[in-house]
Protein backbone atom coordinates (compact mmCIF):
# COMPACT_ATOMS: atom_id res chain seq x y z
CA UNK A 1 0.00 0.00 0.00
CA UNK A 2 1.36 3.43 -0.92
CA UNK A 3 1.49 5.98 1.89
CA UNK A 4 1.77 9.64 0.93
CA UNK A 5 4.37 12.10 2.15
CA UNK A 6 1.89 13.79 4.46
CA UNK A 7 2.16 10.77 6.74
CA UNK A 8 5.72 11.74 7.57
CA UNK A 9 4.85 15.43 7.64
CA UNK A 10 1.88 15.01 9.97
CA UNK A 11 1.75 11.66 11.76
CA UNK A 12 5.50 11.06 12.15
CA UNK A 13 6.61 14.66 12.49
CA UNK A 14 8.04 13.99 15.96
CA UNK A 15 10.26 11.20 14.68
CA UNK A 16 11.56 13.25 11.76
CA UNK A 17 12.08 16.23 14.06
CA UNK A 18 14.12 14.05 16.43
CA UNK A 19 16.42 13.01 13.59
CA UNK A 20 16.93 16.61 12.47
CA UNK A 21 17.65 17.75 16.03
CA UNK A 22 20.14 14.96 16.61
CA UNK A 23 21.98 15.72 13.37
CA UNK A 24 21.68 19.40 12.62
CA UNK A 25 22.11 19.53 8.83
CA UNK A 26 24.53 22.15 7.51
CA UNK A 27 25.13 23.64 4.09
CA UNK A 28 27.87 25.91 2.74
CA UNK A 29 27.48 27.65 -0.60
CA UNK A 30 30.76 27.80 -2.51
CA UNK A 31 30.02 28.53 -6.19
CA UNK A 32 27.64 30.63 -8.21
CA UNK A 33 28.25 31.31 -11.88
CA UNK A 34 28.17 30.04 -15.43
CA UNK A 35 29.74 26.67 -16.08
CA UNK A 36 30.96 26.14 -19.65
CA UNK A 37 33.73 23.62 -19.08
CA UNK A 38 33.88 20.59 -16.78
CA UNK A 39 33.76 20.66 -12.98
CA UNK A 40 34.65 17.71 -10.76
CA UNK A 41 33.07 17.32 -7.33
CA UNK A 42 34.68 15.20 -4.63
CA UNK A 43 33.04 12.60 -2.44
CA UNK A 44 31.06 14.90 -0.17
CA UNK A 45 27.38 15.68 0.12
CA UNK A 46 26.39 18.28 -2.48
CA UNK A 47 23.41 20.41 -3.38
CA UNK A 48 23.33 21.96 -6.86
CA UNK A 49 20.79 24.34 -8.35
CA UNK A 50 20.68 24.60 -12.13
CA UNK A 51 19.09 28.00 -12.72
CA UNK A 52 19.32 28.10 -16.51
CA UNK A 53 21.04 26.38 -19.43
CA UNK A 54 21.93 22.70 -19.53
CA UNK A 55 24.56 20.35 -18.18
CA UNK A 56 25.60 16.74 -18.38
CA UNK A 57 26.00 14.82 -15.13
CA UNK A 58 28.56 12.02 -15.14
CA UNK A 59 29.11 9.44 -12.39
CA UNK A 60 31.31 6.40 -12.26
CA UNK A 61 29.39 3.26 -13.17
CA UNK A 62 26.27 5.12 -14.30
CA UNK A 63 24.97 6.48 -17.59
CA UNK A 64 25.31 10.22 -18.19
CA UNK A 65 22.25 12.34 -17.41
CA UNK A 66 21.46 15.51 -19.34
CA UNK A 67 19.63 18.12 -17.24
CA UNK A 68 18.14 20.83 -19.45
CA UNK A 69 15.60 22.61 -17.25
CA UNK A 70 15.93 24.48 -13.93
CA UNK A 71 16.39 21.72 -11.35
CA UNK A 72 17.72 20.86 -7.93
CA UNK A 73 20.29 18.05 -7.86
CA UNK A 74 20.93 16.61 -4.41
CA UNK A 75 23.65 14.13 -3.40
CA UNK A 76 22.89 13.40 0.30
CA UNK A 77 26.08 11.43 0.90
CA UNK A 78 29.59 11.55 -0.46
CA UNK A 79 29.51 10.56 -4.14
CA UNK A 80 32.00 11.81 -6.71
CA UNK A 81 30.41 13.34 -9.81
CA UNK A 82 31.19 15.63 -12.72
CA UNK A 83 29.29 18.35 -14.55
CA UNK A 84 29.92 19.50 -18.10
CA UNK A 85 28.20 22.70 -19.17
CA UNK A 86 26.40 22.91 -22.50
CA UNK A 87 28.57 23.98 -25.43
CA UNK A 88 26.34 26.95 -26.14
CA UNK A 89 25.34 29.09 -23.18
CA UNK A 90 26.81 26.82 -20.52
CA UNK A 91 24.92 26.26 -17.27
CA UNK A 92 24.03 28.85 -14.65
CA UNK A 93 24.76 26.93 -11.48
CA UNK A 94 24.84 27.37 -7.72
CA UNK A 95 26.63 24.74 -5.62
CA UNK A 96 26.83 23.99 -1.91
CA UNK A 97 28.41 21.28 0.20
CA UNK A 98 26.03 19.65 2.67
CA UNK A 99 26.46 17.53 5.75
CA UNK A 100 23.55 15.44 6.99
CA UNK A 101 25.58 13.57 9.57
CA UNK A 102 26.14 10.54 7.36
CA UNK A 103 29.40 9.69 9.11
CA UNK A 104 27.63 9.33 12.45
CA UNK A 105 24.63 7.35 11.24
CA UNK A 106 21.89 9.89 10.56
CA UNK A 107 18.93 7.63 9.66
CA UNK A 108 17.44 10.29 7.37
CA UNK A 109 20.67 10.49 5.38
CA UNK A 110 20.96 6.71 5.21
CA UNK A 111 17.41 6.40 3.92
CA UNK A 112 17.70 8.82 1.00
CA UNK A 113 18.61 7.74 -2.55
CA UNK A 114 22.16 8.45 -3.77
CA UNK A 115 20.87 11.14 -6.14
CA UNK A 116 17.66 13.15 -6.20
CA UNK A 117 16.74 15.40 -9.13
CA UNK A 118 13.80 17.78 -8.68
CA UNK A 119 12.74 19.87 -11.70
CA UNK A 120 11.62 23.19 -10.22
CA UNK A 121 8.59 23.41 -12.53
CA UNK A 122 7.21 20.27 -10.90
CA UNK A 123 8.06 21.34 -7.35
CA UNK A 124 7.06 24.99 -6.97
CA UNK A 125 7.78 25.10 -3.22
CA UNK A 126 11.46 24.29 -3.79
CA UNK A 127 12.34 27.32 -5.95
CA UNK A 128 11.71 30.07 -3.36
CA UNK A 129 13.65 28.19 -0.68
CA UNK A 130 16.58 27.76 -3.05
CA UNK A 131 16.44 31.45 -3.93
CA UNK A 132 16.72 32.37 -0.26
CA UNK A 133 19.58 29.89 0.21
CA UNK A 134 21.43 31.49 -2.69
CA UNK A 135 20.87 35.01 -1.38
CA UNK A 136 22.12 34.09 2.08
CA UNK A 137 25.00 32.04 0.71
CA UNK A 138 26.60 34.99 -1.00
CA UNK A 139 25.67 37.71 1.46
CA UNK A 140 27.79 39.01 4.31
CA UNK A 141 24.98 39.62 6.77
CA UNK A 142 25.13 38.68 10.45
CA UNK A 143 23.69 35.25 11.15
CA UNK A 144 24.31 34.14 7.56
CA UNK A 145 25.28 30.53 8.34
CA UNK A 146 22.44 30.08 10.83
CA UNK A 147 19.98 31.28 8.19
CA UNK A 148 21.46 28.94 5.58
CA UNK A 149 21.22 25.94 7.89
CA UNK A 150 17.61 26.69 8.87
CA UNK A 151 16.62 27.10 5.23
CA UNK A 152 18.36 23.83 4.45
CA UNK A 153 16.38 22.17 7.24
CA UNK A 154 13.18 23.14 5.47
CA UNK A 155 14.50 22.19 2.04
CA UNK A 156 15.42 18.77 3.41
CA UNK A 157 11.86 18.29 4.63
CA UNK A 158 10.57 19.11 1.13
CA UNK A 159 13.02 16.63 -0.37
CA UNK A 160 12.01 13.86 2.03
CA UNK A 161 8.35 14.47 1.26
CA UNK A 162 9.11 14.15 -2.45
CA UNK A 163 11.09 10.94 -1.94
CA UNK A 164 8.33 9.28 0.07
CA UNK A 165 5.43 10.51 -2.07
CA UNK A 166 7.22 9.35 -5.21
CA UNK A 167 7.85 5.88 -3.81
CA UNK A 168 11.59 6.36 -4.28
CA UNK A 169 12.44 4.36 -1.14
CA UNK A 170 11.28 0.83 -0.46
CA UNK A 171 13.43 0.05 2.55
CA UNK A 172 15.30 1.82 5.34
CA UNK A 173 14.05 4.18 8.00
CA UNK A 174 12.15 6.44 5.57
CA UNK A 175 10.20 3.44 4.31
CA UNK A 176 9.56 2.55 7.95
CA UNK A 177 8.27 6.04 8.69
CA UNK A 178 5.95 5.77 5.69
CA UNK A 179 4.42 2.61 7.18
CA UNK A 180 1.62 3.60 9.61
CA UNK A 181 2.39 0.79 12.05
CA UNK A 182 6.19 0.82 11.98
CA UNK A 183 6.20 4.62 12.20
CA UNK A 184 4.67 4.36 15.67
CA UNK A 185 7.51 2.17 16.89
CA UNK A 186 10.20 4.27 15.21
CA UNK A 187 8.74 7.47 16.64
CA UNK A 188 8.63 5.91 20.10
CA UNK A 189 12.31 4.90 19.90
CA UNK A 190 13.35 8.27 18.49
CA UNK A 191 11.51 10.24 21.16
CA UNK A 192 12.32 8.00 24.16
CA UNK A 193 15.76 6.46 23.52
CA UNK A 194 16.49 5.92 27.23
CA UNK A 195 13.43 3.76 27.84
CA UNK A 196 14.09 0.04 28.22
CA UNK A 197 12.15 -0.97 25.14
CA UNK A 198 11.44 -4.66 24.62
CA UNK A 199 10.27 -6.31 21.44
CA UNK A 200 6.89 -6.86 23.08
CA UNK A 201 6.64 -3.15 23.97
CA UNK A 202 7.38 -2.03 20.44
CA UNK A 203 5.02 -4.58 18.93
CA UNK A 204 2.27 -3.31 21.20
CA UNK A 205 2.95 0.31 20.20
CA UNK A 206 2.65 -0.75 16.56
CA UNK A 207 -0.54 -2.70 17.13
CA UNK A 208 1.00 -5.91 15.80
CA UNK A 209 1.85 -9.34 17.15
CA UNK A 210 5.42 -9.79 18.36
CA UNK A 211 6.37 -12.14 15.53
CA UNK A 212 4.66 -10.13 12.80
CA UNK A 213 6.23 -6.88 14.04
CA UNK A 214 9.75 -8.31 14.25
CA UNK A 215 9.54 -9.78 10.74
CA UNK A 216 7.94 -6.74 9.15
CA UNK A 217 10.37 -4.31 10.80
CA UNK A 218 13.40 -6.21 9.59
CA UNK A 219 12.08 -6.52 6.03
CA UNK A 220 11.20 -2.82 5.72
CA UNK A 221 13.86 -1.09 7.82
CA UNK A 222 16.65 -3.57 7.12
CA UNK A 223 17.59 -4.16 10.75
CA UNK A 224 16.03 -5.83 13.74
CA UNK A 225 14.18 -3.47 16.11
CA UNK A 226 16.77 -4.04 18.85
CA UNK A 227 19.66 -3.37 16.47
CA UNK A 228 17.98 -0.20 15.20
CA UNK A 229 17.38 1.04 18.75
CA UNK A 230 21.00 0.36 19.70
CA UNK A 231 22.33 2.19 16.67
CA UNK A 232 19.97 5.11 17.26
CA UNK A 233 21.17 5.37 20.84
CA UNK A 234 24.82 5.28 19.80
CA UNK A 235 24.39 7.92 17.12
CA UNK A 236 22.65 10.18 19.64
CA UNK A 237 25.49 9.47 22.05
CA UNK A 238 28.04 10.43 19.39
CA UNK A 239 26.42 13.84 19.09
CA UNK A 240 26.18 14.34 22.86
CA UNK A 241 29.81 13.38 23.38
CA UNK A 242 30.83 15.70 20.57
CA UNK A 243 29.03 18.51 22.38
CA UNK A 244 31.10 17.90 25.50
CA UNK A 245 28.71 15.84 27.61
CA UNK A 246 30.51 13.51 30.04
CA UNK A 247 30.33 9.80 29.35
CA UNK A 248 28.41 8.99 32.52
CA UNK A 249 25.70 11.54 31.71
CA UNK A 250 25.45 10.37 28.10
CA UNK A 251 25.12 6.75 29.21
CA UNK A 252 22.07 7.62 31.29
CA UNK A 253 20.50 9.72 28.55
CA UNK A 254 20.58 6.83 26.08
CA UNK A 255 19.39 4.12 28.43
CA UNK A 256 22.45 2.58 30.08
CA UNK A 257 22.85 2.05 33.83
CA UNK A 258 26.63 2.30 33.78
CA UNK A 259 29.28 4.15 31.81
CA UNK A 260 31.22 0.90 31.37
CA UNK A 261 28.30 -0.93 29.74
CA UNK A 262 27.61 2.04 27.49
CA UNK A 263 31.27 2.36 26.47
CA UNK A 264 31.45 -1.29 25.42
CA UNK A 265 28.41 -0.96 23.17
CA UNK A 266 29.56 2.41 21.82
CA UNK A 267 32.94 0.96 20.82
CA UNK A 268 31.32 -2.10 19.20
CA UNK A 269 28.78 -0.12 17.17
CA UNK A 270 30.81 2.94 16.18
CA UNK A 271 34.37 1.57 16.28
CA UNK A 272 35.26 4.57 18.48
CA UNK A 273 36.95 3.55 21.72
CA UNK A 274 37.17 7.08 23.14
CA UNK A 275 33.92 7.00 25.12
CA UNK A 276 35.71 6.42 28.40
Amino acid sequence: MHIGANYIADRSDGSFRCALCAYRPTAQTFFSGNLRATAQFTERGHLHLLKAGALTLSQSGAADIVVSEPSLLFFPRGRAHRFTGATEGGADLVCATVDLGSDTGNPISEGLPDLIILPLASHPAVGPVCALLIAEGFAEDDGRQVAIDRLFDYLLILIVRHVVAGGLVTDGVLAGLADPRLAKALTAMHEQPKRSWTLDDLAEVSGMSRTRFATHFRVVVGRTPVDYLTRWRMTLAHQLLGNGKPVKAVAGLVGYDSAAAFSRVFARVTGDTHAR
